[in-house]
């Protein structure tokens, strides 16, 4: 990667819009500002200039803000013009820095930069995108925690702890004569301890923060008839899917986002499950199978005034087992009929929810079993926003110190100080200490371009 050109793209949304923005970057960018500009505006403050092209002709007229490194958001030199918000005239303001001698920034280089020059740590910088792309209010602002630094000081309180111990046992490797007994009072085995359950406990909290990030897709399964669009239409608030008394009406899958208490969720409706000779059906029910075997959960409504039958089992032996033993609901419907009483109760085949689609009783129950299910408490748990390689280099980290415990009872020293050294490298990779060309690209690569 060259870090070292000057780097330019449209930093506004696609299409018509009142204003448009074309950031600059790089060592190149007062020379651009001075050829399009004729001048270089005062550092932090907008002034209202003209953009011209290479024969001096307007190409727009605007706010130019200059903001000369470190002072900027890439921690470079950076130029923003402000101008109309026209695809024609952003273009041509973009063309113009390039012809000038920068380059088309890739996906996420503006933040890469900023990563790289240490205007913030690689958490801090995937919450950029997190907070773009924020689909909830408590999703926007858990990215925003995280972007001021939320997860990034408890990331780093946990280093310096780490980084203590180490010391202090690598001091008993190199100084054996000094008699420092590291076993004598169990100091050690109680500070392990300690970090253990810190990262057990910001482990969960990162775990909502992934959960407001991706949220949790919820596919509604069952044979036709049995209320599957009725319960959709429940859940999106509004009538989506056709309801009707014909069997397969709905024979495409439909998507609703909705929101429980902050949660993401995509409800998805699918063709109800049956053997049949009709080929659009028959494509419907092998689409459904297919969003069945993605999903996160899966409800399986079932007609309370039959039960679970035939038809269920046969649809419950076309899936996976460990997907039903790990991500179904049963939905009974039509309580209003059936006459048992809404709510959540356990079943033969898992959690059971006895609803009623048309009358909306025992949707709240409904609701606070989805929201159980996936782990999700409340908006005010998920303090940041986080991503699933989160997860996975905390765990490692935790298996780590769980490793360190059990080498603690052997006294070997050294390998008790690899075990914390491993974990403090896996802590490190959230926040970039440690890291990888590749893992940059691959998370900057999802950034917008010119962000």
């Amino acid at each position: 990667m060259n870090h070292g050109d000057t780097i330019a793209a449209i930093a506004t949304a696609t299409g018509r819009g009142a204003v448009g923005i074309v950031r600059v970057s790089g060592p190149q960018s007062a020379f651009i500002a001075n050829q399009m500009l004729g001048c270089l505006p005062t550092p932090r403050h907008a002034t209202l200039l003209t953009f011209r092209d290479a024969a001096g002709t307007p190409l727009d007229e605007g706010l130019a803000l200059w903001f000369p490194a470190p002072h900027s958001y890439t921690g470079e030199d950076v130029l923003e013009l402000q101008g109309h918000g026209g695809a024609i005239v952003l273009q041509q303001v973009l063309e113009r820095a390039l012809a000038l001698g920068a380059r088309l920034a890739r996906p996420g280089e503006f933040s890469e930069r900023a990563f790289l020059n240490g205007r913030f740590d690689l958490a801090a910088a995937e919450a950029v995108a997190d907070l773009i792309d924020a689909s909830s209010t408590a999703a926007a602002r858990a990215a925003l925690r995280s972007l001021q630094g939320e997860f990034s000081s408890q990331l780093a309180s946990l280093v310096a702890s780490l980084t203590e111990l180490r010391v202090y046992v690598e001091a008993a490797i190199d100084f054996p004569d000094e008699e420092l007994d590291l076993l004598a009072d169990g100091a050690i085995a109680e500070r392990l301890s300690r970090l253990q359950l810190r990262i057990t406990v910001l482990g969960n909290t990162a775990r909502q923060g992934v959960l407001l990030r991706d949220g949790v897709s919820v596919v509604i399964a069952g044979r036709p008839n049995v209320g599957k669009s009725s319960l959709f239409n429940r859940l999106a608030e509004r009538d989506v899917a056709i309801v009707t008394d014909i069997a397969g009406t709905t024979r495409d899958v439909l998507r609703q986002s909705i929101q429980l208490d902050g949660l993401p969720v995509t409800v998805v409706d699918t063709a109800g499950l049956r053997r049949t000779e009709d080929t659009v059906e028959r494509e419907g029910v092998r689409r459904a199978y297919a969003e069945v075997a993605q999903a996160d959960r899966i409800l399986l409504v079932v007609d309370d005034t039959c039960g679970v039958g035939a038809e269920e089992q046969d649809i419950l032996a076309e899936l996976p087992e460990a997907l039903v033993r790990t991500s179904l609901t049963v939905v009974r419907n039509k309580a209003d009929l059936s006459g048992r009483p809404v709510g959540l109760a356990d079943g033969p085949l898992g959690p059971e929810v006895t609803i009623s689609a048309v009358s909306g009783a025992g949707l709240t129950a409904l609701s606070a079993h989805l929201k159980a299910v996936v782990g999700f408490s409340t908006p005010e748990a998920g303090e940041f926003s986080a991503r699933r390689r989160h997860l996975v280099a905390l765990q490692q980290a935790t298996t780590h110190i769980d490793t360190a415990i059990d080498t603690l009872a052997t006294r070997a020293l050294e390998l008790l100080a690899e075990e914390l050294r491993l974990a403090q490298e896996r802590i490190g990779e959230i926040t970039g200490a440690v890291t990888s060309d590749d893992l940059l690209g691959q998370i900057f690569s999802g950034f917008c371009i010119g962000k």
